[in-house]
């Protein structure tokens, strides 16, 4: 199988929703308690694709949709790429699924997009896993493999350098413990979906598109340790993009949790640990529920 069927292959197993005006993607599968899974970058709901059917298999809904931009996704020219309006999108994505209470998962930048949404309808969250995602957003330093990216100029051309082998490489070195779990096609896949319909020019918007401030990292913390919902902080103990002692401790103070839970993996955990993710919260939203 090479990625264009691995790709194809993806699209089967969801189906297209509009949401806010934009098109995207979703795969929902379960009918047990809701559980909205946000990706971040250089990936889309294809990220989920181990992680949807296990959350299934343990009673619950898993639900991966594509954030504009990105995967399956439409790619507006005029759409505002920033996290205030990724996350304005992913709420209206909710409704537009018919979700009224749901739990979520965070990972990446899908944490400050998800934390938007939090923030916006802090009612309707039931619970909220955090995966290597960043909070205090206005210390905030780029990861090697991120920088050029959003540098104007520069962008477009390390874009182009992307090429399946050097995205195979840096997946071997950031993102995933167990290679064995991520076929050469699967890998390659992510580059065929970053680069669809516009050869990656919105992912470059959104990579510039930031808000690294102090009123972004207050709103987050916020999210975190003023939340009417129960948080869990789970980390890759080696990621390298996200290191657990730096990120997973900002995490774990703003959420006002006694620990982290690391898995042995690196940044992508949905790749190797989907599984034990999946355990982790369909526990989490089992102990909720007890809890009232």
């Amino acid at each position: 199988m090479n990625s264009s069927e691995v790709v194809a292959t993806h699209e089967r197993s969801g189906r297209r929703f509009e949401a806010a005006g934009v098109g995207s993607f979703v795969l929902d599968e379960g009918t047990g308690p809701p559980v909205v899974c946000l990706h971040g970058v250089p990936a889309s709901s294809f990220l989920y694709r181990k992680v949807v059917p296990e959350l299934a298999a343990r009673g619950l809904r898993g639900i991966a949709f594509d954030l504009p931009g990105l995967g399956l996704a439409d790619r507006p020219a005029d759409f505002d790429y920033s996290w205030s309006g990724l996350g304005r999108f992913a709420a209206a994505a909710v409704d537009a699924l018919g979700l009224d209470r749901f739990h979520l998962v965070v990972h990446d930048i899908g944490g400050p997009v998800g934390f938007e949404v939090a923030a916006a309808m802090p009612e309707r969250v039931a619970s909220m896993t955090v995966l290597d995602t960043i909070v205090e957003v206005d210390t905030f330093t780029p990861p090697w493999s991120m920088r050029p990216f959003r540098v104007r100029g520069l962008g477009p051309a390390y874009l182009k350098g992307l090429t399946k082998p050097v995205f195979r490489m840096l997946m071997r070195v950031q993102g995933v413990a167990h290679p064995d779990a991520l076929p050469a096609a699967e890998a390659d896949a992510y580059v065929d979906l970053l680069r669809r319909g516009d050869g990656g020019a919105a992912f470059l918007r959104i990579m510039r598109g930031f808000e690294l401030t102090r009123a972004k990292r207050d709103l987050y913390v916020g999210t975190l340790g003023e939340a009417p919902y129960p948080v869990q902080v789970v980390w890759g103990e080696r990621d390298p993009a996200l290191p657990p002692g730096r990120y997973g401790e900002e995490a774990r103070r703003a959420a006002g949790v006694d620990g982290i839970t690391l898995l042995p993996g690196k940044h992508f955990l949905q790749e190797d640990h989907a599984p034990q993710i999946a355990d982790l919260v369909a526990a989490f939203v089992t102990g909720d529920a007890a809890d009232g």
